[in-house]
């Protein structure tokens, strides 16, 4: 087998092959799904609310870790130890309450009034007559969801440079090229498929990879003793200081607010089976996020020093620790396993941007009370796709920041704007549209405000803060405005039905 060092990474001509024949399945599903994404606007961005609920439960699963979790919790789990566990338990409880509960209300309230996007909820549960929530709602999304796929391509390139040594710009832009094709051409249902494959490739890669590098190193006590000779409390997860702690377990309050997560929720074709789907997803959760923080433990054992990992960057330790143990051909679909996670967030989030242009400002707001074909709004929604992705394609190509602190930002803007709104408008009846707006935009602009002054943003993950006076606005506001008349009608159509389990 001829291989060719590149720094310290080697080329196999298996890897890449494995790799290849992975990104070849993924673009036969979307050619696979096109007829039914095709059908209409309804089947291109929610599956024509008939997902199935393993689907369902992967596809949320996956579509919220991104790349974030393979290359930045590893890297975090490397540099602070095992108290990187407490990110992981921030979001697992977190969705499993949401899938539990939150879900199937959001599902009902979506099948009763047609709402396929989020902002749809909004517009349907307040009564958005005149357009100005959709349209607040919708720049909020653009805002956050372009830097969030630019996050993903920009983790897509380092997987490339790290793992086959190509430039990070050619890694972006191949990454970028394969999102594109089966996300413009099969929509939602090729997105959710290729999300449950992709899960699946995450899933075992880690799991695999940390048994192996722990093994390979005598065992997890040889491993302990071996960490705690490098700093006494690396293996200790309470070993952080407050601030630290609740930066990392208020990660999960992006859950509720993040779109690509809760239109699986919306997608399920039956409701009754979301509490069966939380089971699953929190599971699958608890295995994956665990399988990060281990990796990260385990490879501060075979790469001691930072200097030993490709540009010095933490966040190109999976791939390397895979290269380390792997045949070239597992090698290969370690590699696809990160563009799993990477492709899964972005064509969700691709998605969930181009429905809040083409449904929600196009249809809803511009074309208002015309009847559009599908046949054209499909159309559109594939042409919005191929903006976004240029667009994203230019913001990734520029980014400097690493991939870890990237998707935090986007994942902070779009928790705290729409996370505190959404719950409070499925709870409580006196939530105003007024309340809404007014909570959207001080989660939005906190968020921004917090991120960009250096002393906050250390003090504190600027989600916590920026969610919380969403929280209390939205509250405040509406408490000095009307709610809606038919207001007990709403909630009655997110009530369980007889018969539901």
């Amino acid at each position: 087998m001829q291989e060719e060092m590149v720094g310290q990474v080697a080329v196999d001509g298996p890897a890449v092959w494995a790799f290849l024949g992975y990104l070849i399945v993924m673009v036969v599903i979307g050619a696979y799904s096109v007829r039914f994404s095709s059908a209409g606007i309804g089947n291109f961005f929610v599956g024509g609310r008939r997902m199935n609920r393993l689907v369902v439960a992967l596809s949320a699963v996956v579509s919220g870790r991104s790349a974030w979790l393979l290359l930045g919790v590893t890297g975090m789990a490397y540099t602070m130890g095992a108290s990187a566990l407490w990110a992981v338990v921030g979001y697992t409880v977190v969705e499993f309450f949401l899938f539990f509960f939150f879900a199937g209300r959001l599902r009902r309230f979506s099948a009763r009034y047609d709402c396929i996007t989020l902002p749809d909820f909004f517009a349907a549960r307040f009564g958005d007559e005149d357009g100005h929530l959709r349209m607040v709602l919708a720049g909020v999304l653009l805002i956050f969801m372009t830097s969030y796929v630019s996050a993903q391509f920009v983790g897509g390139g380092k997987a490339i440079g790290a793992s086959f040594g190509l430039s990070s710009e050619a890694g972006i832009l191949l990454t970028a090229l394969i999102v594109l094709v089966y996300t413009a051409v099969g929509g939602f249902l090729a997105v959710s498929l290729t999300d449950t494959i992709q899960g699946i490739f995450m899933i075992v890669a880690l799991l695999v990879l940390p048994a192996l590098a722990i093994q390979g190193s005598g065992g997890w006590g040889e491993v302990a003793l071996e960490l705690r000779a490098y700093e006494a409390t690396f293996v200790d997860p309470l070993a952080l200081g407050l601030g630290a702690f609740l930066g990392l377990v208020g990660i999960g309050l992006g859950s509720p607010g993040n779109p690509h997560i809760l239109v699986r929720y919306i997608s399920i074709g039956d409701p009754g089976q979301l509490r069966w789907a939380a089971y699953v997803a929190t599971f699958w959760n608890a295995a994956m996020g665990a399988g990060a923080v281990l990796v990260g433990l385990a490879g501060r054992i075979y790469f001691p020093e930072v200097d030993l990992l490709p540009e010095s960057d933490t966040e190109n330790l999976y791939p390397m620790l895979a290269q380390e143990l792997l045949h070239p051909v597992l090698f290969g679909m370690v590699v696809a396993s990160i563009f799993a996670a990477i492709m899964s967030t972005a064509d969700s989030q691709l998605l969930v941007a181009a429905s809040s242009v083409v449904r929600d400002v196009y249809e809803k707001v511009f074309r208002k009370g015309e009847v559009i074909p599908q046949g054209r709004l499909v159309a559109l929604s594939r042409g919005m796709v191929l903006v976004l992705v240029v667009a994203a394609l230019t913001l990734g190509l520029m980014a400097e920041e690493l991939v870890f602190w990237l998707v935090l930002f986007a994942w902070a803007g779009l928790g705290a704007a729409l996370g505190p709104t959404a719950i409070l408008a499925l709870y409580w009846r006196g939530t105003t549209r007024a309340g809404i707006i007014a909570g959207v935009i001080t989660g939005t602009a906190t968020t921004i405000v917090w991120y960009l002054t250096p002393v906050l943003r250390d003090f504190l993950y600027e989600l916590i803060p920026a969610f919380l006076l969403a929280a209390v606005v939205t509250w405040w506001v509406s408490l000095k405005t009307r709610p809606p008349q038919d207001v007990e009608e709403r909630f009655r159509s997110m009530e369980e039905a007889p018969g539901e389990s």
